[in-house]
């Protein structure tokens, strides 16, 4: 059984259209063994952390602003928009029919807008290297896994604000975030909307069918994605990850026990809360 669903064109041509329902399932149980075979690996095997002592880092705030109120609402207004067009997609393949075109493209707007705003919001606002690996991030993954696989290697330093882990996520969630939203956004076209003239014969047969497989590939991604990230939102040594995203802040025990003050440097208490972003 191949992947990728054909037909003929008119003119005896075979053409791509869609993926197959097939893959849903393989991300979703993908992403499911994934999620045991974390849990397993932490709860049996994984060796205990152990970091670099950091310099001291002088008075920090009892709360350490992590998340301003604009990233937030931009994390939030993103997760409601990705979840209800994965609803959207896949409900009508497991047998539930309901107008999900126009509930599908009106989420898919909101999420292209909610992208565009944080990528001038990251530009302008933030610091916008920070969520992107450097190489100390890849160092210190490499002395992980030899320690992690009974090697010999200095103790790895403590994070910046993110954690490789979460650089090595956003990279994904970027790629398939923007694949999905851009041939969307082309695939309006053949719809019926206030936005845009219906033009269905704005690209041959082939362009729009690699366009409809890039699309699902990427919605199907975002399936053992979207798994993957609330598993690790609601893991215990991660709500306090996760209660950031809703307060804004962390505890400053947390802060000096997993986070290099070098790496990520917050306003000190007698001169505010702030933080880099």
């Amino acid at each position: 059984m191949g992947v990728i669903e054909t037909a003929t064109s008119p003119w005896g041509q075979t053409v791509p259209i869609h993926i197959q329902f097939v893959l849903i399932w393989v991300c979703a149980i993908g992403g499911l063994a994934f999620l045991i075979g974390h849990a397993i690996w932490l709860r049996f095997f994984a060796p205990r952390e152990e970091y670099q002592p950091t310099a001291p880092a002088g008075e920090v705030p009892a709360k350490v602003a992590r998340h301003s109120l604009a990233a937030r609402l931009f994390h939030w207004v993103m997760a409601a928009a990705m979840l209800t067009l994965l609803f959207t997609a896949f409900a009508p393949k497991l047998g539930y029919q309901f107008p999900w075109v126009t509930y599908h493209w009106i989420a898919g707007l909101v999420l292209t807008a909610s992208i565009v705003f944080h990528i001038v919001h990251a530009s302008f606002w933030m610091d916008f290297w920070s969520i992107w690996p450097d190489s100390i991030d890849v160092e210190d993954a490499q002395r992980r896994w030899k320690r992690a696989t009974g090697g010999v290697a200095p103790p790895p330093r403590k994070f910046a604000k993110y954690p490789l882990e979460n650089k090595m996520y956003h990279l994904a969630i970027v790629a398939a975030g923007l694949s999905v939203t851009l041939t969307g956004l082309f695939m309006m076209k053949r719809v019926r909307t206030p936005f845009f003239t219906r033009n269905p014969y704005l690209f041959g047969d082939m362009t729009w069918g690699l366009m409809y497989v890039l699309h699902g590939l990427a919605g199907v991604g975002l399936i053992a994605l979207i798994m993957m990230h609330i598993y690790f939102a609601v893991r215990p040594e991660k709500l306090v990850i996760t209660k950031s995203m809703i307060t804004g802040s962390l505890e400053r025990d947390h802060y000096l026990e997993h986070h290099d003050p070098e790496r990520w440097t917050v306003a000190t208490a007698s001169r505010g809360t702030g933080a880099g972003a």
